[in-house]
């Protein structure tokens, strides 16, 4: 009898222990969601669909998407597309390319400015941030370290709250563009996501929006590369 009560209570203590988990995990869950509804809907007047409706500021801030065989990716070249035209129409005086150098054969910044300059951007008007390894170091230096105090951030749309957001949040009265993706006017996108891509980064972006959330308003943690201020426009 003994044992058979030890073994209940045994069960009763997995199954508490088990039960335990999963509110965690659902409560969890449900502030994800909160999160990342909330952030969009705090950011919803800072968004824009095009060009002609985009405020003017000093600055477009344009973040780095990945290369493929050292040019950028479809979705980079679309985010610098949307920075030269911003450019072109007047409603920004600068372009801020923020992006990956972390390792001497990987270099986005310059692939941006190269190909924002094939564009008929003068390289005068562009600066390089090599060290915007994530959204949230990409606008911390941008503000600390290249003294940006309004942009327009580019990025696509399933990107574009936290990216607001983030920037926002760092003292930069930031508005964003937003470049097509598969579920923002996808006829007007070159780039072609796949169903599991469109599932990956959905689920990677409410992540990441958690986690932006818990920086900006918990941690604030410093960048992995800071160094001293540079300001906007490169030095011979």
């Amino acid at each position: 009898m003994r044992r058979i009560r030890q073994t209940l209570g045994q069960l009763r203590s997995r199954w508490g222990w088990k039960r335990a988990g999963v509110l965690l995990l659902v409560a969890g869950a449900w502030l994800l969601l909160l999160v990342n509804i909330g952030l969009a809907a705090a950011t919803s007047a800072e968004r824009f669909d095009d060009v002609a409706s985009v405020t003017p500021h000093t600055v477009g801030l344009i973040f780095g998407a990945g290369l493929v065989n050292g040019k950028p990716s479809p979705a980079l070249a679309e985010r610098v597309q949307g920075g030269v035209a911003l450019y072109r129409a007047g409603k920004v005086k600068h372009l801020l390319m923020s992006g990956d150098n972390s390792a001497s054969d990987y270099d986005e910044v310059t692939a941006m400015r190269d190909y924002a300059i094939s564009l008929g951007v003068p390289a005068a008007a562009i600066t390089r941030d090599y060290a915007g390894l994530s959204t949230y170091e990409t606008c911390f230096r941008a503000r600390e370290i290249f003294g940006v105090a309004d942009a327009v951030v580019v990025t696509q749309d399933y990107h574009l709250p936290r990216a607001v957001y983030t920037c926002r949040s760092l003292e930069i009265d930031a508005v964003g563009l937003a470049i097509p993706d598969w579920q923002h006017h996808p006829e007007r996108s070159a780039t072609r996501y796949t169903a599991s891509q469109q599932i990956s980064y959905t689920l990677r972006e409410w992540l990441a929006t958690g986690k932006a959330f818990a920086q900006l308003h918990i941690t604030r943690p410093a960048p992995t590369f800071l160094g001293r201020f540079e300001g906007l426009g490169e030095k011979p």
